[in-house]
């Protein structure tokens, strides 16, 4: 074999080991710019720093969510209903507040459905941006410059620590949702579920 012909051919095996490699660790994952995000014209803000990172855009779609689109798209579990009701019970505990005052119970399961409601309401107050993205460890990068689901814990250099400032104290006594700008699938069995709710297979 030349010189020329081993060249071609180790270029070829290279190529070839860098296509499998991103076929076994690319992912898809749902992302959704939220009513907030969209009525104050960050998309572009946010879709940047997604392509910034390398990932790209396979899918988009502007949406306004039926109550059966966003019910299905927030499904609970009791497991879901009771811990999400003792975080808020805990924030009404660091404040020294009582929960009966403002939201009328202490019951961390009824707090938990009240705050399911809120999701619900929130994802139908306006027109979000349904976008399937795609890359290398997509669904835990995605995560990573989205930030913490709460606004006030997220980091600086984050969508969520740069652009908001809402906490679930505040809006649980407004007894709304967190605004939050963004929604990105948690795991690779949540991104096949949600990718397929909101564009079918």
């Amino acid at each position: 074999m030349t010189c020329l012909k081993m060249v071609a051919t180790i270029s070829r095996i290279q190529k070839s080991n860098s296509e499998a490699t991103m076929s076994q660790f690319s992912e898809k994952t749902l992302v959704i710019i939220k009513p907030d995000g969209v009525k104050r014209g960050l998309i572009g803000e946010i879709i940047l720093r997604l392509e910034r990172v390398g990932l790209q855009m396979t899918d988009a779609k502007m949406v306004e969510a039926s109550g059966d689109l966003a019910k299905a798209h927030y499904p609970i579990t009791d497991e879901w209903l009771e811990g999400v009701g003792n975080k808020s019970l805990g924030d009404y505990q660091k404040f020294g507040l009582d929960p009966k005052n403002y939201i009328g119970t202490d019951v961390a399961k009824e707090i938990g459905h009240m705050i399911h409601e809120f999701n619900i309401k929130y994802l139908m107050s306006g027109k979000v941006l349904a976008m399937v993205w795609e890359g290398l460890h997509a669904i835990e990068i995605v995560r990573k410059i989205v930030g913490n689901t709460l606004p006030i814990l997220a980091q600086a250099g984050t969508i969520r620590g740069d652009l908001s400032n809402d906490s679930a104290i505040v809006a649980n006594l407004e007894k709304r949702s967190i605004q939050n700008l963004v929604h990105a699938s948690g795991s690779k069995e949540e991104a096949e579920r949600e990718i397929e709710l909101w564009f079918g297979n």
